[in-house]
């Protein structure tokens, strides 16, 4: 730590570019800056004391996004973040208080087994995107979808893991279908509902993002236990709903998923793999918004790929945003300046460019003017 503390401190004053971010105006901008602003990071705590360690992760490294949790996974207990309304107004107050950025702060709010704001929390309750595409009535969906995003709004909270695009191909896909995560097994009727999710998210500020591509409903087994390999299952009507949000222009942030297509790409999941989250949706479908990653400690990461090997992959593959929920097998307080002091060697090493930070930096903070 203390070594790279030095090294940060040489950087910061030896190394900068120029970025043509609007925000930024053409002023040089670190790039430790930038790669702290690809970060999104989960905590332990449902308040913020001086000496907590996410006080230095946002003051020193630049995070430039926060996930919250009411569950916490390494300890198996409650409370995470959140205990109240007020208590979680406050926390996310005091997040974006200590941030040196206009600060991200996303929560998984789908409605149903993935809602977060839970009703004995005293937040309003939710339905599942799989009850909305089953009654198929637009103003139902606006309503239910109205309610969350005011919810968030109140809260401060800015961006929803939401909705789930993924096509109900397997209703028995143990993390999609089962839990009734998707709209429909119809394409069509998913796009619908989610752009009206969407839509109702934008009125009030709140981003959303569109999940998990290229397609997770197929799946038969849960990636976040370990590989899943949809080769055999997965058919191309799955990206039919970012077809039809992309061309729309609704769709301005997409989590990858971490599902193994072999037809897609041979040797990497779609979080590692450039043929995926480059050439099929920025180059195929034109998406140039912001890509994120699903949590990058999930068992079909973690389990096949070191922590290293998949930051380089993820990034070179185009994720934008890499999400460390540290909420999965293992809670380390020290998570942020590892992952900073990886990405510093990875591009001193020539493994990953300059370049393509500046590239992820830019989408970053052209979708912050946004909220």
């Amino acid at each position: 730590m203390t070594e790279f503390s030095r090294w940060c401190f040489i950087v910061l004053i030896s190394v900068s570019v120029f970025t043509g971010c609007g925000n930024n105006d053409q002023q040089a901008v670190a790039i430790e800056d930038q790669i702290g602003q690809m970060l999104m990071v989960g905590f332990r705590g449902t308040s913020l004391a001086p000496d907590h360690h996410m006080v230095s992760d946002l003051e020193t490294f630049n995070v430039g996004g926060i996930i919250l949790y009411e569950y916490d996974g390494p300890s198996r207990s409650r409370p995470r973040n959140i205990e109240s309304p007020e208590q979680l107004k406050q926390l996310v107050l005091d997040l974006k208080a200590h941030a040196k950025e206009k600060l991200f702060v996303a929560i998984d709010q789908e409605g149903g087994v993935v809602d977060r704001l839970k009703e004995r929390y005293g937040f309003p309750a939710s339905v599942t995107a799989q009850s909305l595409g089953e009654r198929n009535n637009e103003n139902t969906t606006r309503f239910q979808a109205a309610i969350m995003a005011s919810t968030l709004k109140e809260m401060g909270i800015n961006i929803n893991f939401a909705p789930v695009v993924d096509v109900n191909i397997n209703p028995d896909s143990p993390a999609i279908g089962a839990l009734g995560r998707s709209f429909s097994d119809d394409p069509e009727r998913v796009a619908f509902h989610a752009g009206l999710f969407i839509e109702e998210h934008a009125d009030r500020g709140i981003l959303s993002c569109c999940k998990h591509f290229p397609g997770h409903g197929s799946a038969t087994t849960d990636s976040h236990l370990g590989l899943t390999d949809v080769t055999d299952t997965w058919s191309d009507i799955e990206l039919d709903p970012y077809r039809q949000l992309i061309g729309n222009g609704q769709c301005r942030m997409i989590m990858s998923a971490h599902v193994f297509n072999q037809r897609l790409d041979p040797d990497y999941p779609a979080t590692l793999s450039e043929k995926i989250l480059t050439g099929i949706l920025r180059e195929e479908l034109g998406f140039n918004g912001v890509i994120v990653s699903d949590a990058m400690e999930m068992g079909a990461i973690r389990e096949n790929f070191g922590t290293r090997e998949s930051i380089e992959k993820a990034i070179n593959a185009g994720c934008d945003i890499l999400v460390f929920s540290n909420n999965i097998t293992t809670y380390n307080e020290h998570m942020v300046p590892e992952i900073m002091d990886i990405i510093f060697s990875l591009i001193d090493e020539g493994k990953i460019s300059k370049e393509r930070i500046r590239q992820s930096y830019d989408r970053i903070m052209t979708l912050k003017e946004s909220v």
